[in-house]
């Protein structure tokens, strides 16, 4: 009887141990196990294509995580994606000519905001706008663009 009582326990405890690794994981694919609760202000950026940009996606500079995307939303009147990045307080400093790229982490991996700082003296404030966009490379636009100029270059000859 001893036996069966030390094996369930065992079991019990690798339940629960999967259970946390489980949570963890939802917790790192969601992006929730990273927001800040500290001061932010918000940046506007628009692009033509965001691709698989998704709100809370993170928004870096040089790599370093400074914020993250708050929302995302379209314009009628200019036709564009229209994305309201949130970044940290303390990266209050970025140049008015800073540019905004959507990136993806790895070949499939999730997309993201990257910035890069202009050499402006003034600096974005609370709502400014990035003028200086690049949208998401969409890779099924690539490989159709590949296959079609190969295809065209085929047929001429």
């Amino acid at each position: 009887m001893k036996q069966t009582k030390s094996t369930e326990m065992l079991v019990g405890m690798f339940i629960a141990a999967g259970l946390a690794a489980l949570f963890v994981l939802a917790m790192k694919v969601s992006n929730l196990s990273t927001l800040s609760t500290g001061e932010s202000y918000q940046l506007i950026a628009r692009f033509e294509n965001i691709g698989g940009l998704k709100v809370r996606s993170p928004v870096t500079v040089g790599g370093v995580l400074v914020g993250r995307v708050s929302a995302i939303d379209y314009d009628n009147e200019r036709f564009q994606a229209v994305v309201t990045l949130d970044i940290e307080e303390k990266y209050n400093r970025f140049p008015e000519d800073t540019s905004a790229s959507i990136f993806t982490s790895g070949l499939l991996g999730e997309q993201y905001v990257g910035l890069e700082p202009g050499g402006l003296e003034e600096v974005l404030t609370d709502g400014s706008q990035i003028e200086l966009t690049q949208s998401a490379i969409i890779i099924e636009k690539l490989v159709s663009k590949f296959l079609f100029d190969r295809a065209a270059e085929g047929g001429t000859e």
